[in-house]
């Protein structure tokens, strides 16, 4: 089997470093800054239709000078803000020993995706390693999805998409694999039912359970 899983919100908590990195760049486009419930929604959805939503007058290029402005901050400090979930390197070798081939599939860009995987030392489980680009090319999951079943010649019938935001369910529907939600991040029960979940996980030990 091959399990593509998300990284914000599945594999680690970035929840510092992303909202104090949003919180920068709307400082520096001289923005309100909201309150922090507001920008922990941020944590799954691709930048651009987070600063859409919390810039006044949200024109593409000033959409993309905010984005510039988070990762000045992002690149050099909050990337390193983020921890590891708890039972999340021990989940990732069960399944590795149990045959499953893992691969990343987030909507944050790769290059920022394939520093975090080796700060907390987990890229030797992945087989390969999947993001946005930074012009926002697969930002969205579907997209980003379909690229990696396509990259990595995996059939639908051997994937499933793990992740904790409906972005994640969404985009495995619209690809015909299976979508596996988890409860310790950053999405709710509800948000992952309804957008079409096939399974709930409460805990990262439960992770082996795909392979039964």
């Amino acid at each position: 089997m091959h399990i593509l899983l998300d990284l914000d919100g599945t594999l680690t908590d970035p929840q510092i470093g992303i909202t104090k990195s949003i919180a920068f760049a709307l400082e520096q486009m001289q923005a309100a800054v909201p309150e922090k419930s507001q920008l922990i929604e941020c944590i799954g959805p691709p930048l651009s239709m987070s600063f859409s939503q919390l810039l006044p007058k949200p024109t593409a290029e000033r959409v993309a000078e905010a984005i510039a402005h988070y990762r000045t901050r992002f690149s050099a400090t909050g990337i390193f803000e983020n921890s590891l979930y708890e039972g999340i390197q021990p989940a990732l070798v069960q399944l590795t020993q149990q045959g499953a081939t893992l691969h990343l599939a987030t909507s944050k860009p790769h290059v920022f995706a394939r520093r975090i995987l080796e700060y907390f030392e987990l890229e030797t489980y992945f087989a390969s390693v999947h993001g946005s680009e930074l012009d926002g090319v697969r930002s969205h999951k579907a997209d980003l999805i379909a690229y990696v079943l396509a990259q990595e010649a995996i059939a639908a019938a051997e994937a499933v998409m793990v992740g904790d935001r409906a972005y994640d369910i969404v985009g495995a529907v619209a690809n015909k694999i299976p979508a596996v939600g988890v409860l310790w991040g950053y999405g709710s029960r509800i948000e992952l039912v309804e957008a079409g979940a096939d399974r709930l996980l409460a805990q990262p030990s439960e992770l082996s359970r795909m392979m039964r």
